[in-house]
């Protein structure tokens, strides 16, 4: 059962429980796509060290870690949000060769689905699409795994991999490329345990390139793994198929049919200060989003210069859209659930609070939809823009009575 079928009404909360801003984290990802956690109840252990109050899953594709991240968020006293990630693609966009928050390809397009149904209950054309996604996520990453195995035979290293050994020992039923180069990294270890074999080994499978990062840098090795190995130019590349890439507006379908909220994920600056094409102009991004019915972003504040970011939310939240931050943890570097910008700069307050704002958003979306109502988006997608505050108040009520009865 959801356990937010069971919460009092929602004028008792409205009327008893008042907003009280708190740290959360929007985003991130679990084992059951990737993740630098290595089991949910890290998640909530990290959750209650650091007194991060509320925590979003948001793993690619799939809800199959729901369940068990809210047995395990209910158990820690920490408030589980429900939301889901796509990749997709905006097609005119890609053909103008205009990036939208994908640096490297123009139309991909990340997105993603806020305050899910616990459980979830597509119908079956949605069940069977959702499938179809990820059976052609798996399959690019096992013909990557079969392209770097006869690499690895021409090469002559002392080990090889199948696609069901790196399920089983890495992954849960998404296998993603992360996961190969984790397997990878491994190897080498095993199979070597002096540290100049294995740079040497490393650098045979860079073709001759010598290791940069340090080898006690998990993180830095797999990310060189997969930029040698898997990416294009690569020996195990293998070219997505347009399949796994949905487009947009049939994205947000299958959002609100999940019972979601659609929510653009920002990426914002990187470390040069450059932006996409697609999110140079605040207000044109402000204006497209809201033409096409989107009025919740996201954004990962640990890769954005901290004037940027207030630049760029006091736009968006002047305008009525839901705002959230969080910190993906989609590598293998396990960094604190506390958000913070580049730099490991801090939030300040008023940023604080707008996200949270958001967050009680989602919770009063979330809690209505247990309790068989309509939340901030409807069901054919129609978005309750003009009752934000509202949904602000009852969220706050929602996390508050929370977090009064966590304890019992």
């Amino acid at each position: 059962m959801n356990f937010l079928s069971t919460f009092p009404d929602k004028e008792t909360l409205l009327k008893k429980y008042q907003k009280a801003p708190f740290d959360l984290n929007g985003h991130i990802h679990t084992p059951y796509s990737f993740s630098a956690f290595e089991d949910i109840d890290q998640v909530f252990a990290m959750a209650k060290k650091e007194n991060i109050k509320a925590v979003g899953i948001n793993d690619f594709i799939v809800t199959d870690g729901h369940k068990p991240f809210h047995d395990a968020a209910k158990a820690a006293g920490v408030f589980p949000l429900f939301n889901i990630e796509f990749m997709g693609l905006l097609k005119e966009e890609q053909s103008k060769g205009i990036r939208v928050n994908d640096p490297s390809n123009p139309g991909r397009t990340y997105f993603s689905g806020k305050g899910l149904d616990l459980p979830t209950n597509p119908d079956g054309a949605t069940k069977q699409l959702l499938q179809q996604v990820k059976q052609e996520s798996n399959k690019q990453t096992a013909d990557m795994i079969e392209k770097l195995n006869d690499y690895l035979r021409v090469v002559e290293a002392p080990f090889g991999l199948t696609y069901e050994e790196v399920k089983t020992l890495y992954a849960e039923d998404l296998v993603r490329e992360r996961h190969i180069a984790k397997a990878v990294r491994r190897k080498v270890f095993e199979a070597f345990k002096d540290n100049g074999d294995r740079s040497a080994m490393l650098s045979i499978l860079f073709s001759g390139k010598q290791v940069q990062s340090a080898l006690d840098d998990i993180n830095g090795l797999e990310n060189e793994i997969r930029a040698n190995l898997l990416k294009a130019g690569g020996p195990a590349y293998v070219e997505e198929d347009e399949a796994a890439f949905l487009e947009i507006d049939k994205i947000m379908d299958i959002i609100v049919k999940l019972g979601g909220i659609p929510c653009y994920p920002v990426l914002l600056d990187d470390k040069k200060g450059g932006f996409t094409e697609f999110e140079s102009d605040f207000e044109k991004l402000r204006d497209t989003l809201a033409k096409r019915g989107i009025f919740s972003v996201e954004l990962i504040p640990g890769r954005n210069d901290l004037q940027i970011l207030k630049r760029f939310v006091q736009i968006f939240h002047e305008a009525g859209f839901v705002i959230t931050f969080g910190t993906e943890h989609n590598t293998p570097e396990l960094i604190p659930l506390k958000v913070d910008t580049r730099g490991q700069i801090d939030l300040d307050n008023e940023l604080k609070e707008i996200s949270y704002l958001g967050a009680c958003v989602i919770a009063a979306h979330q809690y209505l939809r247990a309790k068989g109502e309509e939340g901030f988006v409807d069901d054919r997608g129609n978005v309750k823009k003009d009752q934000i505050e509202q949904f602000r108040s009852l969220g706050a009520g929602v996390f508050n009575y929370y977090f009064a009865t966590a304890a019992n």
